[in-house]
């Protein structure tokens, strides 16, 4: 779940805890209460009970419970079964477990040679018949 380099989970926000503010955390960050604010952390957990009203930056992030916010991960994106997620996902890798709930769009980020496109644009990946330069 958290790659070869991961630091240990360093800092917990607790069932029954509320947080407001923006939070910036070295290492793991796991909310099992709510917390109302952005969050920056190298890796951030979101557990059954956790809610975050908020933007998320991180490595990873993983969601048990529920982010009302846009989540920018330069890894991976994992929401698990009866998690519930309104936004927008920018991640390299997204993985939606069946029984969780989804509402908004999702952008492949970071991948080699795809930064040219413009939103809305169409980008030919594979060529083709007919297309120049192809058998």
């Amino acid at each position: 779940m958290f790659g070869k380099e991961s630091r240990k989970l360093e800092t917990i926000v607790g069932d029954g805890t509320r947080v407001a503010g923006q939070v910036s955390a070295k290492g793991t960050i796991r909310i099992d209460g709510i917390l109302e604010g952005d969050v920056d952390a190298d890796w951030v957990v979101v557990g059954e009970t956790g809610k975050i009203l908020g933007n998320i930056r991180s490595r990873g992030v993983v969601v048990g419970g529920s982010v009302e916010g846009n989540i920018e991960a330069a890894e991976t994106v994992e929401l698990m079964r009866g998690a519930k997620m309104t936004g927008e996902i920018r991640a390299p890798k997204l993985s939606v477990s069946e029984g969780a709930f989804f509402e908004g769009r999702s952008r492949m980020k970071g991948e080699a040679g795809l930064s040219g496109a413009q939103d809305g644009s169409v980008m030919t990946l594979i060529p083709t018949k007919g297309a120049s330069g192809s058998a």
